[in-house]
């Protein structure tokens, strides 16, 4: 067989010098023949095994048979059809030949996104143990959040994935972009919505918000990851690039170690784009709509009537409200940072949010002035009651139940 070197050569010699292909074959002492076939060839010679027969092939026309009628029948049942006795592993390598030829192709399509059309959104759950406080360690959801035109990535760590943890961390998002894009991409998010008779439905307190912002909602079908796939390679690449080797002192330094990083990530080069999301950035905020006048209402909001203890319950955690409003009604808000009760319009507690869970969360303040109202309560005096109770005679007894009359 003819060599790569020999077959260049041949070829330099011909065309470079200009050598007739007798004094090619003097200089080589090769043959003629094998000068033309160097000459005619336009790729280097390779060897090449000779095709043998394979003995499946005996059974070939039996599965394309199946196959065309099943494409979806099992390799054992295909075996077991055509009376398949020898081994299994050749058998099951034509079949998965076969295979594709008889099933309809499913490509995907490429979307591409205008400036300002939509944001994807997710839950990325990161397999690192946060300290909650309290001795607690724990694992809260990360809000993501991929923007279509720029891919631009944001995130937010927030303290559960309730509905009013979920819409506090959009709004901390999107009051950060300063613009709103025209419409968020969810998947079946219980705190979001779900897919009921066969039709998107959103929960009440998502309409809400999206009602103040004046955007749409679009929920994608269940198991259907690639209605939102760039929100799940930004799972991914959070996953690798910006977790591995990292401690965390508290979830407030998470989301301080997340924010320096996704400044650099914003800023690095994107393969699809061909160029960094910071550079669409701008386009992509000036396609967006502008923020409601009024901002929507997120977090936690109940109300409820102050007991005895003092202490309202928000979200597994007990906090202590001033001991002055007990028994009157009160009005709690909360967001990811903070717990705030307020009675008629006055602030009558304020707490830093408890992340870690069944705790209670006491202001000294509070322990302070309960103890003084009960020491108060103690040291007033009873004023005495001079009632004069009359005296009824026992033979009105007597007369009323009868027993007058057994004595006659």
């Amino acid at each position: 067989m003819l060599s790569v070197e020999d077959w260049a050569e041949i070829r330099r010699l011909h065309r470079a010098e200009g050598m007739a292909i007798k004094a090619i074959c003097r200089r080589l002492e090769v043959s003629r023949n094998t000068v033309r076939k160097a000459l005619a060839s336009h790729e280097p010679p390779r060897y090449q095994r000779a095709v043998k027969g394979s003995i499946v092939d005996a059974v070939e026309p039996q599965i394309r048979v199946l196959l065309a009628e099943f494409p979806d029948m099992p390799t054992t049942v295909i075996m077991e059809r055509v009376g398949w006795t020898r081994g299994k592993t050749v058998f099951a390598d034509r079949v998965q030949q076969l295979r594709p030829l008889f099933r309809r192709p499913d490509p995907s399509q490429r979307t591409d996104y205008l400036p300002g059309e939509l944001a994807q959104c997710d839950l990325w759950f990161p397999p690192a143990d946060v300290p909650l406080g309290f001795g607690q360690v724990g694992r809260p959801p990360v809000l993501v959040m991929v923007c279509g035109y720029s891919r631009w990535l944001s995130a937010v760590m927030i303290p559960s994935r309730q509905s009013p943890d979920l819409l506090a961390g959009h709004w901390t998002l999107i009051s950060g972009w300063g613009r709103v894009p025209k419409a968020l991409v969810w998947d079946n998010e219980s705190a979001v919505g779900q897919w009921r008779a066969g039709r998107p439905q959103l929960t009440e307190t998502m309409n809400a918000f999206r009602g103040t912002l004046g955007v749409k909602v679009i929920q994608c079908r269940p198991a259907d990851p690639e209605a939102k796939g760039l929100v799940e390679r930004a799972n991914g690449y959070l996953e690798t690039s910006f977790l591995p080797g990292r401690r965390f002192g508290s979830a407030h330094d998470f989301n301080a170690q997340l924010t320096n990083w996704l400044a650099r990530a914003n800023n690095r080069q994107h393969r699809v784009l061909g160029c960094r999301p910071v550079d669409r950035w701008d386009a992509d905020r000036a396609a967006m709509l502008a923020l409601p006048p009024v901002a929507p209402a997120v977090g936690w909001r109940q109300a409820t009537r102050l007991p005895r203890d003092h202490y309202v319950r928000l979200d597994a955690n007990d906090y202590s409200v001033h001991p002055s409003v007990v028994g009157r009604r009160v009005e709690v808000t909360a967001d990811c940072d903070q717990v705030q009760v307020s009675c008629d319009g006055r602030l009558v507690a304020q707490h830093e949010r408890c992340w870690a869970g069944h705790q209670t969360i006491t202001d000294p303040v509070h322990r302070q002035a309960a103890a003084d109202l009960r020491a108060a309560a103690q040291h007033t005096p009873v004023p005495a009651v001079n009632a004069q109770v009359e005296c009824r005679a026992l033979s009105d007894y007597d007369r009323m139940f009868g027993l007058d009359e057994v004595a006659a």
